[in-house]
């Protein structure tokens, strides 16, 4: 089997990848059973100042040091759980030394097999205002809707205030079930939590629409790919506009 690094970039996701990965080996392959998986951390706040000033180069730079680290730990591909991270591993650069899942492909594959055609978007502003799941739904034909204006600068704040830093309120429970109601009203048929803390605080059985969890999908992928299932990764940071999956047209909807 083959040993999984997991790139670590906010706090209670990687937390949740983590957990749900070693839990699909003990559903698998039987009690406290599961591929060998390394988490490598850098402090997400040592991230901030770069987000904030747009430098998406320098968070890939040190997105870069995590996978050389894992690479070192004898890991075989990587998995990072964090949607907006994503944005700054696309960044032209060298190579990272290990391939990687590319968690927004993962979400599309999967809303692409259950028939979706118009998914809404909930995660940070840096990733419902940016381009990685346009891109990867709309290659396969989907479209992505993002919340109105006012609507994003809620889910964002709730994000940052409270689900990295572990507190789950009922109240943003609630917010986020208003937004949720006005995507569906919109038309879409499902529902993408691609900041990967939001299903520790919106459940499939409290959900407005079916959703597409981003970090149990992942991890899912990553425990398929280390055993076999999957075939390994070959993208190593960079633009994905190549992959085939990403020829399509991008749709992204604000109405």
């Amino acid at each position: 089997m083959r040993h999984v690094g997991i790139l670590a970039h906010s706090t209670e996701g990687a937390a949740l990848c983590f957990l749900s990965y070693c839990q699909e080996g003990f559903r698998r392959l039987g009690r406290h059973d599961h591929p060998d998986v390394t988490l490598d951390y850098i402090a997400f706040g040592r991230s901030m100042p770069a987000w904030d000033a747009g430098d998406h180069d320098a968070v890939r730079a040190t997105l870069a040091v995590s996978v050389s680290r894992l690479a070192r730990a004898g890991a075989d591909f990587f998995a990072c759980p964090d949607n907006t991270a994503h944005l700054a591993l696309e960044r032209p650069g060298d190579d990272l030394a290990l391939p990687g899942l590319h968690i927004a492909e993962v979400v599309a594959d999967q809303a692409e097999r259950d028939g979706r055609r118009r998914v809404g978007v909930l995660g940070t502003a840096y990733t419902m205002d940016g381009p990685v799941y346009p891109r990867a739904l709309g290659a396969r034909g989907i479209e992505a809707v993002v919340p109105d204006e006012d609507d994003r600068r809620l889910v964002n704040e709730i994000i940052f205030a409270e689900l990295v830093n572990g507190v789950f309120s009922d109240s943003s429970r609630q917010a986020y079930l208003r937004v949720i109601e006005k995507l569906a009203a919109r038309g879409c048929d499902a529902v993408a939590l691609v900041c990967t803390e939001i299903p520790l605080l919106v459940t499939p059985e409290v959900a407005p629409l079916p959703t597409l969890d981003s970090t149990r999908l992942l991890a899912s992928a990553a425990y398929e790919v280390a055993t076999g299932e999957r075939a390994l990764p070959s993208w190593r940071g960079g633009p994905v506009a190549g992959n085939a999956h990403l020829s399509g047209t991008v749709s992204l909807s604000f109405s």
